[in-house]
């Protein structure tokens, strides 16, 4: 892999025979964990600027409608989260000459903060062809990594590290982009809830200034009344837009969209609960394993082909162009004596050139078999197909591969090995649904319709679900003091505790249509297996596993401990203290917030300096506040909020099972604390749940 410096270029064909798409993955990580930042890319012409705002793709706006550019979202690394896109450079309009890459930050964040800065160029087969590291990237809050660009014909890369401290909104105003910037008046919202409680944090304005890394940047378009009524265009556009008698577009907005979930589904017209609902895909008639193989690559495979943005939302990060999609189910390949048919293929047509996948699916937590995928592999490579794609139950940890295969250098053709989860299918059909949307309403009744497929409980696509053959062992072994470090078994349930976690963030980032990523606190570039080996011999002398999940939008990380010696299940939340006001004002007002939470909420305040300060229960707390405020003048520094429940004993997902309690402690605790700890009132749906004490079957997949 080639190593780029700061200024330097290179020619993407000299790297590789696979350019004519690339993923761009963009990195950092942080002491806390807590660090993140979002990506954008500006599509720019002849004179460097945009050719129109719908260049500009951010997480408002993140997949081009021919496919080209495609924000893939933010998928967990050894050693903190990388952030992809996908750029088909075929599909990139001509007049297009440049593609900047830039992320941001808000909230007084700067990328001076995080550490690893860093970009990674990968082609069509996944193979990783050079890396920019950023150094020095100073006191700004948005910065540019690097720039796809035509020369002669052909696609370069030039490693470009400049910052600026005006953030998302002066580096897109920077390169025409007629934006909207909210910035203004949350800082204004904010000045307003300090004037009432004067105790309250105050927003920090995002207020663009110069930075010695940039030229200056104008001042950002304020926002204006309706970002969808002609008042919200510029005078020009509004009178373009008029005169054509059609509705002008809106500008893009730097503040984030609201999460909007699905309206609560109408009463029913059945007479009785006996009355089932008619299914495009059912699942009564499946009798065996290979019947649920058979009919859930059928039904995906199907739903991709008629759902452009969800098939390209899957493909496009193993290397699949924008085009045409056909997709086909038990396809006979010549191999050896005997055709071997993979249980389905995905073929893309862009200008005459075709991109194939064959596809090898498991269901029901069915193990993929080596020898089949080596027969793929070897089929692919001889016919000169791109890809081939595993799909089953299991997630795919880096450094540990699910099954272990041998690629002929000897060939020139270079065959990608991928692998998708159900849960991850899940959740990509989830975020379009409820929170990016598709084109029409056919093809949202089909994710519905498939979405309710895949988490029946006779699909047997319900993600990750067996804790393996050591877990019941292991159990055991902490539990009368017999588990020595160095066990390998001990490393088995590390690595499956590992897949249990990123399937929880998949499931819930899913259902809340925001970022749920698992924090990973090692260095960057740290072996993956000498990592979850000091996890394991962790786990051997404390009889702890530990995990930390990052939640969009909320105050602090969601930490989970499962103690096998006590079998008790820990959620919690380290809440910030206000840096204005007084302790006992902040100590009612948590408690005046966390009013509908349950009264075996634990809550602990945060002192500086070594040793605790005082806990106790919400249902104590409530009536004395003062009782959490530390009687020696000691500093608070902020609030534990934690949750404790019984921990299940099984390998499985049966409602004794160790994977059923740890979704519905995450469940409970983001339901019955999170939500209030912004101060809103939960919705609607939250509230039922709260009133019912459980979430709904389908958050259990």
């Amino acid at each position: 892999m080639q190593k780029l410096v700061k200024g330097a270029n290179v020619s993407l064909p000299t790297l590789s025979e696979h350019t004519s798409s690339v993923v761009l993955s963009l990195a950092w990580s942080s002491a806390t964990g807590e660090g993140d930042a979002d990506v954008s890319v500006l599509l720019l012409d002849e004179n460097g600027k945009v050719r129109s705002d719908a260049d500009f793709y951010f997480y408002n706006h993140p997949v081009a409608e021919n496919g080209s550019v495609q924000l893939l979202g933010k998928t967990p690394t050894v050693d903190g989260n990388e952030d992809r896109i996908s750029f088909d450079l075929e599909a990139i309009p001509p007049d297009v000459e440049r593609a900047v890459v830039a992320a941001s930050r808000y909230g007084g964040a700067r990328f001076g903060d995080l550490d690893d800065l860093g970009l990674t160029l990968a082609d069509a087969s996944g193979e990783s062809l050079l890396r920019f590291s950023a150094e020095d990237a100073g006191e700004v809050s948005a910065f540019i990594f690097g720039e796809l660009y035509r020369r002669s014909g052909a696609w370069k890369f030039r490693a470009v590290g400049q910052g600026y401290a005006s953030g998302l909104a002066g580096l897109a105003a920077d390169f025409g982009v007629n934006i909207e910037d909210d910035a203004a008046d949350e800082s204004a919202a904010g000045e307003a809830e300090s004037e009432q409680e004067p105790e309250q944090e105050t927003a920090a304005p995002r207020t663009p200034s110069a930075t010695a890394q940039s030229e200056p940047h104008p001042v950002p378009a304020p926002r204006l009344p309706d970002s969808t009524s002609p008042e919200s265009a510029s005078p020009e556009t509004a009178s373009e837009a008029s005169s054509a008698g059609r509705k002008p577009a809106a500008r893009p907005r730097t503040a984030r969209k609201k999460v909007t979930l699905p309206r609560t589904a109408k009463q029913s017209l059945a007479e009785n609960d006996s009355w089932r609902a008619a299914r495009l895909f059912p699942v009564s008639a499946l009798k065996n394993d290979r019947d649920r193989e058979m009919r859930a690559t059928s039904v995906l495979l199907s739903v991709m082909a008629q759902v452009p943005e969800f098939g390209r939302r899957l493909m496009a990060a193993f290397g699949a162009p924008a085009g045409r999609m056909e997709t086909f189910t038990e396809v006979s390949l010549p191999h050896g004596d005997s055709p071997r048919r993979p249980d389905g293929v995905v073929r893309v047509e862009r200008a005459g050139k075709l991109w194939t996948a064959l596809i090898e699916t498991k269901t029901n937590g069915h193990p993929l078999k080596a020898e089949q995928v080596q027969a793929y592999m070897d089929i692919a490579a001889r016919r000169g197909y791109e890809a081939v794609i595993t799909l089953s139950n299991d997630v795919a940890l880096e450094g540990s591969p699910l099954v272990d295969v041998k690629l002929d250098g000897r060939r020139k053709h270079k065959v990608a090995l991928w692998h998708l989860s159900w849960a991850e299918v899940v959740h990509q059909a989830q975020m379009l649904i409820r929170h990016e949307g598709v084109g029409n309403a056919a093809h949202a009744w089909l994710l519905q319709e498939l979405l309710h497929y895949l988490q029946h409980e006779n699909s047997g696509c319900h993600g990750f679900q067996n804790m393996g053959s050591a877990w019941v062992p292991v159990r055991n072994g902490i539990d009368d003091e017999t588990l020595c470090q160095g066990d390998p078994r001990a490393v088995e349930v590390v690595e499956n505790w590992e897949r249990l976690v990123r399937q929880v963030c998949l499931r819930l980032g899913g259902e809340l249509g925001q970022k749920v990523l698992p924090v990973q606190r090692a260095r960057r570039g740290t072996d993956p297996q000498a990592r979850r080996t000091a996890l394991a011999d962790q786990l051997c002398t404390e009889g702890r596993l530990h995990a930390e999940l990052r939640i969009e939008g909320t105050p602090g990380t969601l930490a989970l401990t499962a103690d096998l010696r006590t079998g008790k299940l820990r959620s919690s939340i380290e809440v910030p203290a206000p840096e204005q006001g007084y302790p006992l004002t902040w100590a009612k007002r948590l408690i005046r917030r966390l009013g509908a939470a349950p009264a075996d909420l634990h809550i602990e305040a945060l002192v500086d300096g070594p040793g605790t300060g005082p806990r106790g229960t919400l249902e104590r707390l409530r009536p004395e506040p003062a009782d959490i405020v530390p009687k020696d003048g000691a500093r608070i520094t902020g609030f534990r909020l934690s949750l404790f429940r019984s921990m299940g004993s099984g390998r499985g997902t049966a409602e004794t099972g160790f994977i059923r309690s740890v979704d519905d402690a995450v469940d409970r605790f983001h339901a019955h604390v999170i939500t209030h700890l912004d101060g809103r009132p939960p919705r609607r749906d939250q509230r039922a749940e709260q009133q019912s004490g459980s979430m709904p079957e389908a958050r259990r997949g």
